[in-house]
């Protein structure tokens, strides 16, 4: 057992991750059960590699977040959940719990949220944190001691894979998705800039602050876009950055 590693699961990421990548398996009584098969797949083969002291496995809970509160239109565009999906969810949680494996949902926040916060409690507590999520916004929370995981396709992110992958350094991570919005969110963004425009913009000025600050002097329709997006620009930095101070009731142990 590895008693100096932490691994917490985003069991929202992969649940629809496994729903699209699994074919439509089903009980004989016709319950959908591909969602739930790929999940505890992942979740069984990750516990039984690395053998970590610590883990949880994190759900979305139920309703809206703080975000919505901020911004109405938060994931407005999304559609509904399909009900072969929406039916394997409570069945699902049923099984993780009686695995006895930690499994947590928070009103109010989303499971980025608690991920940051138990990943930051972890880091205090000077523990080495694996993530296993498929979800970008996750990088922001990568440093010496936290690194991520897409069990789907083996793919790991320290800092440098990072760097290889975005363009910018996982503390940039918030500026850069402050910039191009996300359209599964509907964080709104800039318009017409893209990832391109982003690290170019962040590699010359070092910052989103330091964006805005020099904004008068950035050329052309973008240029435009982003002075006149600039109360925007704050709103989605402020839906994009995962909150790591959630009060939770639970402690490491």
């Amino acid at each position: 057992m590895d008693n100096n590693l932490f691994i917490l699961i985003d069991g929202s990421s992969y649940l629809y991750r496994a729903f699209h990548a699994l074919p439509p398996l089903v009980t004989s009584k016709g319950q959908p059960t591909g969602a739930m098969y790929g999940v505890l797949n992942m979740v069984k083969k990750l516990i039984d590699k690395h053998q970590p002291q610590y883990f949880a496995v994190v759900f979305d809970a139920k309703g809206k977040t703080f975000r919505h509160d901020m911004y109405p239109e938060y994931k407005a565009h999304r559609p509904p959940m399909p009900d072969e999906l929406r039916s394997q969810i409570e069945p699902l949680h049923n099984i993780i719990r009686a695995l006895h494996y930690p499994l947590l949902c928070i009103p109010g926040v989303e499971a980025d949220d608690v991920i940051g916060t138990l990943a930051k409690h972890a880091e205090q507590s000077g523990l080495q944190t694996l993530i296993s999520t498929g979800d970008k916004d996750l990088t922001q929370l990568v440093n010496q001691q936290t690194t991520l995981i897409n069990t789907m396709n083996h793919q790991e992110f320290n800092r440098g894979a990072v760097i290889e992958k975005f363009g910018v350094p996982p503390e940039l991570i918030i500026d850069y998705l402050a910039l191009i919005g996300d359209t599964s969110d509907n964080v709104p963004g800039i318009p017409k800039v893209g990832p391109k425009t982003a690290v170019k913009w962040l590699a010359q000025y070092g910052s989103l602050d330091n964006i805005v600050s020099h904004a008068d002097m950035i050329k052309g329709k973008v240029g435009e876009n982003l002075r006149s997006n600039l109360t925007q620009l704050e709103l989605s930095r402020k839906l994009v950055t995962i909150q790591c101070d959630v009060d939770l009731s639970y402690k490491l142990s």
